[in-house]
């Protein structure tokens, strides 16, 4: 176990705490960046985008044909990043309300 000695001089209680609060900050802000990344950065099957929108593979096929989906294709497997379907679904959803 590793310690070390902090030794401050001339500072506030409420100048630690809001330098202490200042960095606990940064820190949870890059913890929730890199967590949202994490998340969105999946790559689903086929059935795994089924069950998430709750359609058919008969739907996943038309919408790839038309152009709303795009597949990544790896031999005969198929494959949608996690990022381009919340993507549609936030333009859907703009577009609904113009």
């Amino acid at each position: 176990m590793i310690t070390k000695t902090i030794q401050i001089t001339e500072v506030t209680v409420e100048e630690l705490a809001d330098e202490v609060a200042n960095k606990l900050m940064l820190k949870i802000e890059n913890y929730l960046k890199e967590l949202s990344k994490k998340k969105n950065d999946e790559i689903l099957t086929r059935q795994e985008v089924a069950d998430y929108l709750k359609i058919s593979f008969a739907t996943i096929y038309s919408w790839n044909k038309h152009g709303i989906l795009n597949p990544i294709r790896m031999g005969n497997r198929v494959f949608y990043r996690k990022q381009d379907i919340l993507n549609v679904l936030e333009q859907q959803k703009i577009n609904k309300k113009k």
